[in-house]
C-alpha cells in the first residue's frame, strides 16, 4: 500500500491569486526539510491541453521533456523545485471525458450507464494517484485550477471530497487560497469573502485544513482569531500571503508563517529541524543586490500579456542572478517594428531576444530587429521562430535571396529556407502533432554554444512544426551562418551562429523551459553575460 500523502490545493473568491505559486513555495520547503515532493495541475478547460490555446487565452504552453504540452504552472513547479515534470503532472477536464469515452467505446463498462460520479470522478482520482503510486514522491501537491463553486470544478472538489474518505485520517489535507479585501473607504480588510468561500467548500463536503489569505496588508491577532473560528481551523493554520516584490520571496514568507510546520503536523510528519535554503537565499541575495543593469528587448507577437514568454521572463531572472546584474526587459511588438523605426525602437538595447510564436503576424518586424542586431553587433538570441527569423534574414540580405521565407509564412516562396517538417506534411490534427519533447544535439568545437555549455551533446526542449532546410545549409555556411548544432539522429539543425559577429545565436529548441533556480539555464547565462559586457563597452566609448 502506498504510503504518499497528498496535499490538495484549492482557491477562492477570485482567480489568479496564485495557488500554483502557493503550492510550489510549499513543496520547496517540504523539499528543502528532505522530503520527495511533486506538485501537479488539475485543469477545469475542456481542451486537451493547452497546445492549441492562443498565449493571449491562456498565456504560454509549457513542454516537458517527455513532449506534454502543459498549463504554465508547470513552469514554476520545475523553477521552484529543480524536478521535471512529465505528462502525469498536468491532467485536463478534456483529457479525463477523452479517456472515459474512449473507455466506453471499448466496452470497458459493461454496457453500464457512463455518468460524473463515479465514472468521472474515478478517473480523476485514478489520474491524482499516478504519481503517488509510482513510489518516488512521498507527498503529491494537487492544485486545482478555477475557483470554489465554479461548474466546471465541481467533479474535481468531488473527487478530492472521495479521496480524503478513501485515503483515511492523516494522508491528505486541503489548504484552501483565498482573498482578504482590504477596503479603502471603510479602512478595514474584511473576511466575509473568505467565510463565504470556505462555506462554499464546506458545502461540496470538504472542511479546508489550512487557509492561505491572500493579502495586501497585514492581518491583526484578532482577525486570524476571527477566522479560524468562523472557518472551523487552528490560529496557527491561518496564513497571511502578503503581496511579495518578487515570487521567489514567497517560499520564505511562508516558512515565516509557517505553513510547511502545519502541513507536517496535520499528516502525522516530522517536523524535526529547518528547510535547508541556503541556495535559495544565496540566489535572491544576487537578485536583490545587482552589480549593474542590462536593457534586453524582447521581440514578440504577444508582448501585451506578460505570461506568453513566462519562461523566458523567469530565465532572465536566473541568468541575472548568476551573472550579479539585474535584467531589465523592454517587451517590444514585432508588429511596431518597420525598417524605418527600427533603429529609433531599439536605441539603447544591450541586447536582443527574438521570442518564438506561430503564424505571419508581426514576422517582418522581427526580421528587422534581427538585421539591426546583425550590423550592429549587439547580442543576439532567437529562440525556435526567433532562429528561423535570423535564418530568413541572413538568406535575404546576405545571401541576396530576396523573397526568402518560411513556407508557414509563405507557401509559394522560391527560397523555402524553413520548410516543413517531413513527418508534418500529412498531419491534419493540431493537438499535439508537433516536434515535442527532449532532442539530442551535438553541438560543433569553438563555437559559443559548445563554450556556455560547457558539453559536446545536449538535451533540450522543441515545440514546432518547422525547421531549417537542409538545402540551404551549404550556401548559409559559405556566406558566414555556421551550424553549430545538429541532432544526431535526423541531422535537422539545431542551431545556427554567426562566427564573425560577438554573439549571434540561434537555437530550435525552447532553452527558456530548463532554467531553474538551482541550474540557471547556461544559454540565457551566457547571453546575458555577453549584454553586460556589450553595455560596459558602450559606457567606455561614451567616456571616451
Amino acid at each position: 500500500m502506498s504510503t504518499t500523502k497528498y496535499i490538495f490545493v484549492t482557491g477562492g473568491v477570485s482567480s489568479s491569486l496564485g495557488k500554483g505559486i502557493i503550492a510550489a513555495s510549499l513543496a520547496k520547503l517540504l523539499q528543502a526539510r528532505g522530503y520527495r515532493v511533486t506538485i501537479q495541475k488539475l485543469d477545469p478547460y475542456i481542451n486537451v491541453d493547452p497546445g492549441t490555446l492562443n498565449p493571449y487565452e491562456h498565456g504560454e504552453c509549457y513542454v516537458t521533456d517527455d513532449g506534454a504540452e502543459t498549463d504554465l504552472d508547470l513552469g514554476h513547479y520545475e523553477r521552484f523545485l529543480n524536478v521535471p515534470t512529465s505528462q502525469a503532472n498536468n491532467v485536463t477536464t478534456g483529457r479525463i471525458y477523452q479517456s472515459v469515452i474512449e473507455k466506453e467505446r471499448r466496452g470497458e463498462f459493461l454496457g453500464k450507464t457512463v455518468q460524473v460520479v463515479p465514472h468521472i470522478t474515478n478517473e480523476i482520482k485514478e489520474r491524482i494517484q499516478i504519481l503517488g503510486n509510482s513510489g518516488d514522491y512521498d507527498i503529491v501537491i494537487t492544485e486545482i485550477g478555477g475557483t470554489v463553486g465554479d461548474i466546471e470544478s465541481l467533479p474535481y472538489i468531488e473527487s478530492v471530497r472521495q479521496l480524503k474518505w478513501e485515503l483515511g485520517e492523516q494522508n491528505s489535507l486541503v489548504v484552501h487560497l483565498t482573498l482578504i479585501p482590504y477596503l479603502s473607504a471603510a479602512g478595514e480588510l474584511k473576511t466575509k469573502p473568505t467565510q463565504h468561500s470556505v462555506k462554499t467548500l464546506m458545502e461540496s463536503g470538504i472542511q479546508a485544513d489550512i487557509l492561505v489569505c491572500r493579502t495586501e496588508h497585514e492581518l491583526s491577532d484578532d482577525l486570524r482569531r476571527k477566522l479560524a473560528l468562523f472557518c472551523n481551523v487552528g490560529k496557527d493554520a491561518v496564513i497571511q500571503s502578503i503581496d511579495a516584490s518578487t515570487i521567489y520571496d514567497v517560499p520564505n514568507l511562508m516558512l515565516e508563517e509557517g505553513l510547511d510546520r502545519v502541513a507536517l503536523r496535520k499528516m502525522g510528519l516530522s517536523i524535526e529541524g529547518t528547510p535547508k535554503l541556503e541556495r535559495w537565499n544565496e540566489f535572491l541575495t544576487r537578485h536583490k543586490n545587482p552589480k549593474a543593469t542590462v536593457e534586453i528587448g524582447l521581440i514578440g507577437k504577444y508582448v501585451e500579456l506578460q505570461d506568453s514568454y513566462k519562461s523566458i521572463l523567469e530565465a532572465f531572472i536566473h541568468a541575472g542572478a548568476q551573472n550579479e546584474v539585474k535584467v531589465k526587459v523592454r517587451s517590444i511588438h514585432s508588429e511596431h517594428i518597420d525598417e524605418n523605426n527600427v533603429a529609433e525602437t531599439l536605441k539603447g538595447l544591450d541586447g536582443i531576444l527574438v521570442a518564438p510564436g506561430f503564424g505571419e503576424r508581426g514576422i517582418e518586424g522581427k526580421i528587422d530587429a534581427v538585421r539591426y542586431a546583425r550590423e550592429h553587433n549587439l547580442p543576439f538570441l532567437g529562440i525556435c521562430l526567433g532562429m528561423q527569423m535570423a535564418v530568413i534574414e541572413y538568406s535575404r540580405n546576405v545571401l541576396g535571396l530576396k523573397d526568402a521565407n518560411s513556407l508557414e509564412m509563405d507557401a509559394e516562396t522560391p527560397y523555402p529556407v524553413i520548410d516543413l517538417m517531413e513527418e508534418q506534411k500529412h498531419i491534419t490534427n493540431m493537438g499535439g502533432t508537433m516536434r515535442l519533447g527532449a532532442w539530442k544535439c551535438d553541438l560543433m568545437e569553438d563555437t559559443i554554444v559548445r563554450e556556455v555549455y560547457g558539453e559536446a551533446a545536449i538535451l533540450e526542449r522543441h515545440r514546432h512544426r518547422y525547421e531549417y532546410n537542409n538545402e540551404y545549409k551549404e550556401q548559409l555556411e559559405g556566406a558566414g551562418m555556421k551550424t553549430t548544432g545538429v541532432n544526431p539522429e535526423t541531422g535537422l539543425v539545431e542551431i545556427v551562429e554567426i562566427p564573425s559577429h560577438p554573439w549571434f545565436v540561434g537555437v530550435q529548441y525552447h532553452p527558456e523551459y530548463k532554467s531553474t533556480v538551482a541550474n540557471p539555464h547556461p544559454l540565457f547565462v551566457g547571453f546575458v553575460k555577453a549584454a553586460y559586457e556589450y553595455s560596459e563597452k558602450q559606457d567606455n566609448l561614451a567616456h571616451c
